[in-house]
């Protein structure tokens, strides 16, 4: 590996944003010199490795009031510190995944003219990429349908990298609650969902009563008593490493619909019940979860409409035994596990994203 071939990711804030960026990291150390540039006070420093060198700029998120013209204009600004972290360690491709980090990080590359691209894992993309991909010399799309939406750019439909334990059969961790019942694995994203995490402690006597057992993710905050968590059929976590062991393991996923779930469940053919956080930026969790609700692979509720009865009444449909001969089955459940299987199959001819990259090894 030649001791010119730099290259900077620039990703922060989320999993959505982090882990697609980790994953193409990891694959490309034997042709890069990997250097990351992230954000102060946010998650990257606990979830960056060291070897790379984390980099960090002082910005925040864009709140909707007053000054928010200023807080773009702070944003912005922070370009002139990326130019310096861009020479000062000879990047010869800059490479990202979206959010407000992105924007400065693409015009500083421009102005040095280091090629740059930016992946874009959500359907509807995001604010940095309809407003700077032109600027990239790719953008690299999770869903082929995203590219009709960037008309100026040039688009490459390369699906969304997954951490490694996605690609690989993973046991189900010996902490899980055994049995026979039906395994729903409860994910709101690293940040938790308020919506979902309640839901589940309205219906957790329904739950119990059902035998279904439950692995709850309920991210950083929400820790609540509920008669449920002293069931032994319910284990409720912050957060675990096991979330590829958990989704191939279980018989449904219940979750928000960021990009990363979104393509992980199509990774391991997992029905779901998806409940979009709607406040989302293009409202692109609906979106997304309206590509696995439209083959039939998961079943979308609007969180402001749900309800401890529609909640209730969804589960007794998807898990209503029908008998067959000699054993019961899930009819619903196998429908959908099937049509996910199906699109599996027809979306995995994606290309290498990291044969991509290594297109520009040429020109370090």
């Amino acid at each position: 590996m030649s001791q010119n071939n730099n290259l900077l990711i620039a990703a922060s804030g989320t999993g959505g944003h982090i882990f697609p960026a980790l994953a193409v990291s990891k694959r490309l150390e034997k042709y890069w010199n990997v250097h990351w540039l992230g954000v102060k006070h946010r998650i990257d420093s606990q979830i960056i490795p060291k070897k790379y060198q984390l980099s960090t700029i002082n910005i925040k998120i864009p709140k909707k009031n007053f000054f928010v013209f200023f807080q773009y204009i702070v944003i912005l600004l922070s370009t002139f510190k990326i130019i310096r972290i861009l020479k000062e360690k000879d990047i010869k491709l800059v490479f990202t995944t979206g959010g407000y980090i992105s924007a400065p990080t693409i015009i500083a590359a421009k102005l040095m003219q280091i090629p740059i691209i930016i992946h874009e894992s959500n359907l509807i993309p995001g604010m940095v990429t309809k407003n700077f991909g032109f600027l990239c010399d790719f953008v690299f799309t999770g869903f082929i349908q995203t590219n009709s939406y960037l008309k100026n750019c040039k688009t490459i439909f390369t699906g969304t990298p997954l951490r490694e334990q996605f690609y690989k059969s993973n046991p189900l961790p010996n902490w899980v609650p055994k049995g026979d019942g039906p395994l729903l694995f409860v994910i709101g994203g690293s940040q938790g969902a308020n919506a979902i995490n309640q839901i589940f402690y309205e219906s957790s006597e329904f739950l119990i009563k059902k035998n279904f057992r439950i692995v709850h993710l309920i991210g950083r905050s929400n820790f609540k008593e509920s008669k449920i968590i002293n069931s032994e059929n319910y284990v409720q976590k912050k957060f675990i490493h096991q979330i590829a062991a958990l989704m191939q393991n279980c018989d449904l996923v219940i979750s928000r619909s960021g990009s990363g779930v979104i393509n992980e469940l199509i990774q391991t053919c997992k029905p779901s019940i998806l409940i979009p956080y709607p406040y989302s930026k293009n409202n692109h969790q609906e979106k997304n979860g309206m590509i696995l609700a439209s083959i039939g692979g998961s079943i979308l509720i609007n969180q402001n409409k749900i309800s401890k009865e529609i909640f209730e009444g969804t589960l007794k449909r998807i898990f209503k035994l029908k008998p067959k001969k000699r054993y019961y089955n899930y009819d619903i459940l196998d429908l959908m596990k099937k049509n996910m299987e199906n699109y599996n199959n027809i979306i995995n001819s994606k290309k290498d994203i990291i044969k991509l990259i290594n297109y520009f090894l040429k020109e370090s």
